[in-house]
């Protein structure tokens, strides 16, 4: 039997950066970039449920928070970003 949802895992700060990344998306004018209306459907579902699941968007300090993940993401020479601390999303 096929499995009804897809289940995606992310580090917390993987999911802090996407998160951030999905409201820019969500307020600027990308229409040229998303020409088929079907796609904002998963775009809005993900964004809400990062957005209930990373309470630290509403903190004093969230631009801190997400320039450090930012940085813990970029590569560094010789290194790529992992998969280790995966949190269900």
């Amino acid at each position: 039997m096929e499995n009804p949802e897809i289940l995606i895992r992310l580090t917390p700060d993987e999911a802090l950066v996407l998160s951030d990344w999905l409201e820019q998306v969500q307020m600027a004018d990308v229409s040229r970039l998303i020409d088929d209306p079907a796609v904002w459907a998963p775009l809005h579902r993900i964004a809400g449920t990062l957005d209930k699941s990373l309470p630290g968007i509403f903190a004093a300090d969230y631009a801190e928070r997400l320039d450090a993940a930012r940085r813990r993401l970029r590569p560094t020479q010789g290194d790529s970003a992992g998969d280790d601390e995966s949190a269900d999303v």
